[in-house]
């Protein structure tokens, strides 16, 4: 195929297909419009665009330091070190060239969507729901509430009072090394809720995935594992945007999905 006339004549072709669907849609479809935007008020939810929704879904999980820079960059490392581990030169561009690459796309991207959706789920207490559904109404046994979600582990146990304050200047003795002091209190509970529980979860599963996968022969070559990997992080990414993006309402809550706006507000 030719780049004139055969490609450029076929992407002439899509824009003004894609120029007529457009046009009927805006002449069809209301917008979904508000107000007029008001810069003394902040609109509740207030959501980043799109294609960052992702990581503000992230931000209700753990840590923003984690969310809004460790997660990104690690995987964009990681993704760049794709070539580098699959260096093996059979099937060299081709897409989804062994025998099992379908399998492991199937497996990886129901595995990332659904484990996903799982805990989202459960950070969001939906399993209480779930079991005060079939059991009644505030059946939930209350030496069960540090199970509710993330933050129940950290707000629901009683902890001692000096994990909630541990300075770490007294722990790590850097002042020993010439260097300054670090003036910084650690609260062992958000920790583990923002910062442990979070990166075990996202390395630990996938790690868990490969195991399980090779076991079972789904993945028994080094690209059968970046295609399982590959497609699980798609799949989790586009999770995370549908999330964010259609079922988060008021103060970011998890809601049910509507396209249309509420007038009251």
């Amino acid at each position: 195929m030719l780049v004139w006339p055969d490609l450029v004549f076929i992407e002439f072709i899509c824009a003004v297909l894609f120029t007529i669907l457009i046009v009927g849609l805006a002449v069809m479809v209301d917008s979904i419009l508000l107000d007029r935007a008001n810069p003394a008020v902040t609109p509740n939810p207030s959501k980043a665009p799109w294609y960052f929704l992702n990581l503000q879904e992230l931000l209700l999980h753990m840590h923003p330091a984690l969310a809004g820079v460790v997660v990104p960059t690690v995987a964009l490392i990681a993704l760049g070190a794709i070539p580098y581990w699959d260096n093996t030169p059979e099937g060299q561009g081709e897409w989804l060239s062994t025998p099992r690459a379908w399998l492991n796309l199937r497996v990886g991207a129901a595995v990332g969507a659904i484990g996903t959706t799982l805990l989202i789920f459960y950070d969001e207490s939906k399993h209480i729901q779930l079991f005060e559904m079939i059991a009644g109404k505030d059946s939930w046994p209350e030496q069960l509430n540090f199970m509710r979600g993330l933050r129940g582990i950290q707000n629901e146990i009683n902890w001692p009072a000096w994990t909630l304050d541990v300075p770490l200047g007294n722990v790590l003795r850097l002042d020993l090394l010439g260097l300054p002091k670090i003036e910084l209190d650690w609260n062992i509970p958000g920790f583990i809720v923002e910062q442990f529980i979070p990166v075990n979860t996202m390395v630990g599963l996938p790690i868990l995935l490969s195991l399980v996968a090779h076991k079972l022969k789904i993945a028994q070559t080094k690209r059968d594992h970046m295609v399982l990997q590959f497609s699980g992080f798609i799949a989790v990414y586009v999770t995370l945007t549908i999330v964010g993006t259609y079922f988060r309402g008021e103060g970011l809550a998890l809601v049910p999905y509507t396209i249309f706006a509420d007038p009251s507000h």
